[in-house]
């Protein structure tokens, strides 16, 4: 059929969002949104305590981040609010001068934010591996879980059949039927047998007092001097970077959730936008919030940005006109969604004896020191980084080992040919070298790099080098194979690096 016989209705109707399209769709994203603004509550007023400052300031974060990064987002569904990570970045600042300095913070972290993003730092998100990508899962389900056992320690003995019977919610209901998710299920009717019953259990409104009106906007009370920005920068520059770090990494786990690709770079800058707003309106900022996109994407089944949108409206509807009602949600039943989210998060498979048989044992220690730094020092971002440093040195330690040489003689001994196969790179070339007999040569020596690849200047220096000790023997040696990248690379920088000794 020719796009002339496509009907106008037909066309709208491709134009549209899927929620508007499918009623399911719709149904799903609505009540996903709901169940992510419910536990964002008590995370959001948690970090809050955490930088220091009102619960308010927290929720207010949350609100915008989420509203904000669902349009300007680059990943469809992914949630973004106030969190922990962010929060000891930048409670510092805070304690050490103010909450105007703090807001100031989050402002200029939007601006580097921004800045990375249009640098592409994104793209660095290609060198992360598959075993510190797994790492950071299993150690994020960790935290997940470890966060809640401050839920668990010293309270009524109802809490613990309450976060039992909400587990076991979850994991029948859905036999049942779908159309509503498990989460929302079990936090409605916990609530409702606590309500009902008066069973004395911690609740909502006991991590704090939630806001009665919306933000506004506002500059930052801050005198706008250089002093000030070099006393903000080094916090801001820290936020963002662990911002990007745990918004990317997140997206990348919701693109393998969801079998679809994201843009990282607009992700990265959306993060910048979403910061910028969320301080003008007085929040204390955040990024990607793994455990919420989680029960989004995973447990809500969400796809689109409505949900995300919805997260962050629901938020401050809950708060500012059913603020009593929310606080009345006895924290037991939003542990029990948490815990939930944690066992899913888990890459079990990746843990499995059938697994670890089969995996490098290199890749089985990165995996592993991912998730002991992630857990040690509560910091996705630090373990990613060290995860990867790590994967790189052990993949640099293996492909060292790759570059090998055989040596010919010709029968009349006039003539000796070194076969070199491999990558020849930093590592590798350290130990070519001393792969020559320098002493017992003839005067005539080939060094054929048909099947090797100099890959940088330690491998070009390290042939100069074994030139150099033949040449202070009076012996020739002649360089061949080289492929043109090599020759090139060669070509420029021989003689230029060890200055012919």
């Amino acid at each position: 059929m020719s796009s002339a016989a496509v009907s106008p209705a037909a066309r709208l109707r491709a134009l549209k969002p899927d929620w508007l399209n499918d009623p399911r769709v719709w149904r799903t994203e609505v009540l996903g949104g709901l169940v992510v603004a419910l536990a964002l509550i008590p995370e959001a007023i948690s970090f809050s305590i955490i930088a220091g400052v009102d619960p308010a300031i927290g929720l207010f974060a949350s609100f915008t981040m989420a509203v904000t990064i669902s349009i300007v987002g680059g990943r469809r569904a992914m949630i973004s609010a106030a969190t922990g990570a962010v929060a000891l970045v930048i409670a510092p600042v805070n304690r050490e001068h103010g909450l105007g300095y703090l807001v100031a913070t989050v402002i200029l972290a939007g601006v580097f934010q921004i800045t990375l993003g249009a640098l592409g730092v994104a793209k660095l998100m290609r060198f992360v591996p598959r075993s510190v990508m797994t790492g950071f899962v299993n150690a994020l389900a960790i935290l997940i879980f470890m966060a809640q056992v401050p839920e668990m320690r010293d309270v009524p003995w109802p809490v613990y059949p309450l976060i039992i019977g909400g587990l076991a919610l979850m994991v029948f209901f859905p036999r049942v039927t779908r159309v509503v998710p498990a989460p929302l299920v079990s936090i409605v009717i916990l609530t409702v047998i606590t309500v009902a019953a008066g069973i004395a259990v911690p609740t909502v409104g006991d991590k704090g007092e939630l806001p009665s009106s919306l933000p506004v906007p506002g500059l930052p009370d801050v005198p706008f001097t250089p002093d000030t920005l070099t006393t903000i920068a080094p916090y801001a520059l820290a936020m963002a970077l662990v911002g990007l770090m745990e918004s990317l990494m997140t997206a990348q786990l919701v693109d393998d959730i969801t079998d679809t690709r994201s843009s990282k770079t607009r992700e990265s800058i959306g993060q910048g936008v979403a910061n910028i707003v969320t301080g003008f309106f007085g929040g204390m900022g955040g990024c990607a919030m793994i455990g919420q996109t989680m029960i989004n994407v995973k447990v809500s089944g969400a796809r689109t940005r409505l949900s995300t949108f919805l997260a962050g409206a629901f938020l401050m509807v809950l708060c500012v006109v059913f603020g009593p009602v929310v606080s009345d949600i006895p924290m037991a039943a939003l542990v029990a969604v948490m815990v939930m989210v944690a066992f899913d998060t888990f890459d079990w498979h990746s843990v499995s004896p059938k697994t670890l048989r089969r995996l490098p044992a290199g890749e089985i220690a990165v995996m592993v020191l991912t998730v002991i730094t992630v857990v040690a020092t509560h910091n996705l971002a630090i373990g990613v980084v060290v995860g990867t440093v790590t994967a790189m040195v052990v993949f640099a330690r293996r492909v060292a080992h790759l570059a090998h040489v055989t040596a010919v003689t010709d029968p009349d001994g006039s003539q000796v040919v070194y076969a070199v196969t491999g990558e020849l790179f930093f590592a590798s070339s350290n130990d070519l070298v001393h792969r020559f007999d320098y002493a017992g040569d003839p005067d005539d020596v080939v060094i054929d790099l048909s099947a090797a690849h100099v890959w940088d200047a330690s491998s070009v220096a390290a042939l100069d080098t074994v030139e150099a000790r033949y040449a202070r023997r009076g012996k020739t040696v002649r360089i061949t194979g080289l492929n043109n990248p090599s020759a090139d690379l060669h070509g420029r920088l021989t003689g230029e690096l060890t200055g012919g000794h």
